[in-house]
């Protein structure tokens, strides 16, 4: 089995570290430390199946989101032998919205 290799965009570490301030400032360090593992954890497992998730070529071509915990949306592309992290968002953002009014994807 092909094992992809995972990338993280500046915009997907500066949305994980943004979310880990939020939920140290709400819930204490360990408990962000242990959300953003397990969220970065659910990002590395794309490594041996990426076609998972949601293909949203209506957004961009090639982009793919998947749920982790109900409450966070991974956004990433596949690359060649690459999985590419673009954004991930917290909560009820309107992602959608931001993707498609970004536009270097």
């Amino acid at each position: 089995m092909e094992r992809y290799k995972i990338r993280f965009l500046a915009t997907a570490e500066s949305d994980l570290l943004s979310l880990y301030d939020y939920i140290a400032e709400q819930s204490g360090l360990d408990v962000a430390g242990h959300y953003i593992d397990r969220i970065e954890t659910a990002c590395f497992s794309l490594e041996h199946s990426p076609e998972r998730g949601t293909r949203r070529d209506d957004i961009r071509p090639g982009l793919r989101t998947i749920g982790f915990e109900r409450r966070v949306t991974i956004v990433f592309r596949v690359h060649g032998t690459y999985v590419v992290i673009v954004r991930i968002f917290y909560g009820g953002r309107d992602f959608e919205g931001v993707l498609r009014n970004t536009e270097d994807l």
